[in-house]
C-alpha cells in the first residue's frame, strides 16, 4: 500500500492560489490513477481532479478553468495548481492513489478561503 502526504495547504484570499503537493512513499508510475478529492464541513467527499499515469485528465465542473493537476512520476509527487480561489474551494484536502484493488489515501491538507 502506498502511503501519500500531502502538504501546501492554509490560508489565502479569495482570487488567490494555491499549490497542494503530494508525496508517494514508492514508485506511482506503473498504473496508478491520482486523484485529488475534498470534503467541507457538512458535506460528502468530492472528486476534485485527478490524472492517469498516460497523464489524462478530469476535473470537477466546479474547478474547471481554475485548477490543474499534474504529476511527476520521477519524484513520485502529484500537485493540484488551484487559482482563482473561492470561498466555497474551503475544504480539508485529501490525496489519493488508485491501482487495481489498491485504494490509498492521505491524511488531508486543510484550505481555507477568506478574506
Amino acid at each position: 500500500q502506498v502511503q501519500l502526504v500531502e502538504s501546501g495547504g492554509g490560508l489565502v484570499q479569495p482570487g488567490g492560489s494555491l499549490r497542494l503537493s503530494c508525496a508517494a512513499s514508492k514508485s506511482i508510475n506503473s498504473c496508478y490513477v491520482m486523484g485529488w478529492y475534498r470534503q467541507a464541513p457538512g458535506k460528502q467527499r468530492e472528486l476534485v481532479a485527478r490524472i492517469t499515469s498516460s497523464g489524462s485528465t478530469n476535473y470537477a465542473d466546479s474547478v474547471k478553468g481554475r485548477f490543474t493537476v499534474s504529476r511527476d512520476n520521477a519524484k513520485n509527487m502529484v500537485y493540484l495548481q488551484m487559482n482563482s480561489l473561492k470561498p466555497e474551494d474551503t475544504a480539508v484536502y485529501y490525496c489519493n492513489a488508485k491501482r487495481l484493488v489498491e485504494d490509498s489515501w492521505g491524511q488531508g491538507t486543510q484550505v481555507t478561503v477568506s478574506s
